[in-house]
């Protein structure tokens, strides 16, 4: 139920939702300016929007590359966008460590592709009562998701979403 998430707009409109952002967060003017746009256009078109921003890569296939600007330093720009653009925002969580940190800054709680079968993972995003969106890995079948939800659903979170790409 989209409207559980806070300050989503045009829940009513019948369109589909909209995820979207910077991959990572990588400055607040970065992230201010693609949240003022994408939210120009989901307004006009009345598309129910939340602001995607991974906080953190830990996902990189080299160790030198790219993994972010500093944890807090990125969540307080997401947190900035919500605020500034009375958007709600997600963002992608790796540990235990992450939900937690993560729930007091997002309104929804990514779990990436790779992790969907994490059960710590999953229900430690589960028990923040946020809601958790879990992407299907491509090694999943779309039977196998009910898996994942059940592993939300049975913290007593109904929260649940899954995203396949």
């Amino acid at each position: 139920n989209l409207s559980l998430i806070p300050q989503i707009k045009h829940t009513d409109s019948n369109n589909f939702f909209l995820l979207s952002g910077p991959c990572a967060i990588e400055g607040e003017d970065m992230a201010m300016r693609i949240a003022e746009h994408i939210i120009t256009i989901t307004d006009e078109l009345k598309i129910p929007y939340v602001f995607k921003g991974s906080f953190k890569k830990a996902n990189r296939s080299r160790l030198d590359s790219f993994t972010g600007i500093g944890d807090e330093k990125a969540l307080k720009i997401l947190r900035k966008v919500s605020e500034t653009f009375k958007v709600p925002t997600v963002t992608d969580i790796h540990t235990e460590q992450d939900a937690v940190m993560a729930a007091e800054y997002v309104d929804v709680l990514q779990i990436p592709a790779f992790l969907a079968r994490q059960t710590d993972l999953v229900v430690a995003a589960a028990e923040t009562g946020k809601t958790v969106n879990i992407k299907k890995g491509q090694f999943m079948s779309p039977e196998s998701m009910k898996h994942a939800v059940n592993k939300v659903t049975e913290t007593g979170n109904q929260q649940a979403m899954i995203t396949d790409r």
